[in-house]
């Protein structure tokens, strides 16, 4: 526990994380200040009378007199206000850093490019299946400090690589990097080695490492040790045997895909990284394996919204990078046509990782939004360029046949065109239901 009183706070960003700041230092005696680089911030009308909000920028005064300053995740340490105050030694943190240091039960900690949320939400399930009192939060849900309020035997936490950035005392049960693929290079300007770095922060002090056997960036930086157990598919501790539809651990058979809820290769390889972190923090085998069987997978994840005379509409609008596509793509089997929906803002992101999974006379790509031009040069004569992806679906809907699939997997963020990428994905499912 620190002590926080005399300190003078402020905290960057408010919204519901920032609020659960607001709340956090409230209840230990001390009045933060608040700022918000957006005008009119969500949440505003929620902060009690006495903290001082400023709004349309960041206030150097404030943060060259503050003792501490907790940034949101939204706003990069490399931003001149905050480069100056960590020149003049002010302490810079996140709201996981706080967290971190009241906490008394034992952390899971996940990261990675993509599948983190499902990772989190499964864990947290296998947690419930035996009964222990669990708290599930960070960047999925909850935001961490409101997980305080109730007592735990348990956390469960999916840390974004901006998250990580901030926070210094972690010391998890169990961590996992799930995979480590080029996002938010627009964030990262020294490249895909500064997004690993960070990214590999959730390793730090960690009693147990999951590693992904298949992706040599998700290792520790000081290499494999004694720490570390891997999962893969025809590889590692937990492993997904590809030729029986198995999942193994120690080569020791332990359940069937076709038990199974969650479907996709990509979804069998998130199974056994949960299954390995809950095995690593002592959750009861048994329970384990009757949440992974019953486990819906979260929405807008390879989700199946429509069927109807043969063909599936699968919203994947979570794949905001190119590494989810891909792990969309892969092994993905169909007896027709995939129709693929990609498009939005790639945030500077390479697109031609996906060009081996495009090849073929089966699929056929729709490509939008502001990104649009240059995905169709993936497969220019295979390609159909439209503004938007309403646009796209009517243009499909026409062609569709059974065993067909329509997918939308963007490989982008969709702030181009939407709010977030669920308002993307329930306007996919609509046309979905409307169109097919």
């Amino acid at each position: 526990m620190v002590d926080y009183l005399g300190k003078k706070v402020v905290i960057i960003g408010l919204g519901l994380t920032g609020l659960s700041c607001v709340d956090f230092f409230m209840a230990r005696g001390v009045i933060p200040r608040v700022m918000d680089t957006r005008s009119t911030p969500p949440g505003r009308d929620k902060l009690p009378d006495d903290v001082e909000c400023h709004s349309g920028s960041l206030n150097v005064g404030w943060l060259m007199d503050a003792d501490l300053i907790v940034a949101s995740p939204g706003v990069a340490l490399t931003t001149v206000e905050l480069q100056a105050a960590a020149n003049a030694g002010i302490e810079i943190v996140g709201d996981i850093e706080l967290f971190c240091r009241e906490a008394t039960a034992p952390i899971v900690a996940i990261t990675g490019s993509n599948g983190k949320s499902t990772v989190t939400s499964l864990v947290g399930e296998m947690a419930k299946a035996a009964n222990w009192q669990v708290g599930v939060g960070g960047n999925i849900g909850l935001p961490a400090l409101e997980l305080l309020k109730k007592p735990c035997q348990l956390y469960v936490l999916e840390l974004s690589s901006f998250q990580l950035e901030t926070t210094y005392s972690l010391k998890a049960a169990a961590a996992v990097a799930l995979n480590v693929t080029e996002d938010h290079m627009d964030r990262y300007p020294q490249g895909l080695s500064q997004y690993r770095a960070a990214k590999l922060r959730v390793y730090h002090q960690a009693k147990r490492c999951v590693v992904n056997a298949q992706d040599a960036l998700t290792l520790p930086e000081t290499g494999m040790d004694s720490r570390c157990i891997s999962f893969g598919v025809d590889c590692g501790d937990y492993q997904l045997d590809s030729e029986n539809a198995l999942l193994k651990v120690h080569n020791q058979s332990l359940l069937a895909t076709n038990e199974i809820k969650l479907t996709g290769r990509h979804n069998y390889v998130n199974g056994l990284a949960a299954l390995a972190l809950a095995d690593a923090v002592g959750i009861p085998r048994k329970a384990s394996l009757s949440a992974l069987k019953v486990y819906p997978g979260l929405d807008h994840r390879f989700q199946l919204v429509h069927m109807k005379n043969g063909v599936r509409w699968i919203n994947d609008s979570k794949a905001t990078n190119v590494g989810s596509t891909e792990a969309a793509l892969n092994g993905l089997k169909l007896n027709g046509t995939l129709y693929l929906l990609l498009g939005g803002d790639g945030k500077s992101a390479d697109f031609s990782p996906l060009k081996p999974f495009l090849s073929g006379d089966k699929v056929r790509l729709y490509c939008f939004g502001r990104d649009g031009k240059r995905l169709a040069q993936l497969r220019p004569e295979m390609a159909t360029l439209t503004e938007t992806m309403e646009q796209a679906i009517r243009d499909i809907a026409p062609r569709l046949a059974a065993g067909d699939m329509v997918l939308l997997s963007p490989a982008c963020a969709s702030l181009d065109q939407f709010r977030n990428f669920e308002q993307r994905g329930h306007e996919f499912a609509r046309l979905a239901k409307e169109l097919g």
